[in-house]
């Protein structure tokens, strides 16, 4: 029983880490004034739309940035809501190839520079394709596209198995057949 109970606690703890980790964001290449580019989400897919923000700029809070690595080129940080963050966006270019890009910020009031990494793949593994459209199997279905096929499919069923009944009842009685 409490090896069950510890398999199933290291088990729950091991799904949570490994959640919390997916969903933190990358803080990567932390510059020599110590502090570091956030980017949100981390992964992206050519086209996807790319935020991030740091705290290294203090107030105002304004910085340049640059994501020429993947081919984005130079983009805004202003300030945000939060006290001495700057927050900025850019677009993954269409034509981007997959791998890890860095991408750069220098802060508007003492040239700090700060970085983090943005990877690119091909296709996001977080979206989920769901089917649409009814499948192609034949004549008929609880939802097809002929509802008077059907209900013709149904009424022969059923008309099967009242015949069936009928003669397993006459047999059981002796009736002939």
């Amino acid at each position: 029983m409490r090896r069950t109970a510890a398999r199933l606690l290291t088990g729950t703890a091991f799904a949570v880490v490994t959640a919390a980790g997916f969903a933190a964001p990358v803080q990567a290449a932390v510059s020599a004034s110590g502090g570091s580019l956030d980017v949100y989400p981390s992964t992206a897919v050519p086209g996807g739309q790319v935020t991030v923000n740091t705290a290294t700029c203090g107030d105002p809070g304004a910085a340049a940035g640059d994501a020429s690595a993947v081919g984005a080129g130079p983009f805004p940080l202003a300030p945000s809501t939060h006290d001495g963050e700057a927050i900025g966006q850019f677009q993954v270019p269409p034509s981007a190839q997959p791998g890890t890009y860095e991408i750069v910020a220098q802060c508007a009031s003492d040239g700090r520079r700060v970085a983090g990494d943005l990877v690119v793949v091909l296709s996001s593994t977080r979206e989920q394709v769901y089917p649409r459209g009814s499948v192609k199997t034949g004549v008929g279905g609880a939802l097809g596209p002929d509802p008077v096929q059907t209900a013709a499919g149904v009424t022969a069923l059923a008309v099967a198995a009242a015949g069936g009944t009928w003669l397993l009842h006459r047999r059981a009685r002796g009736d002939g057949i």
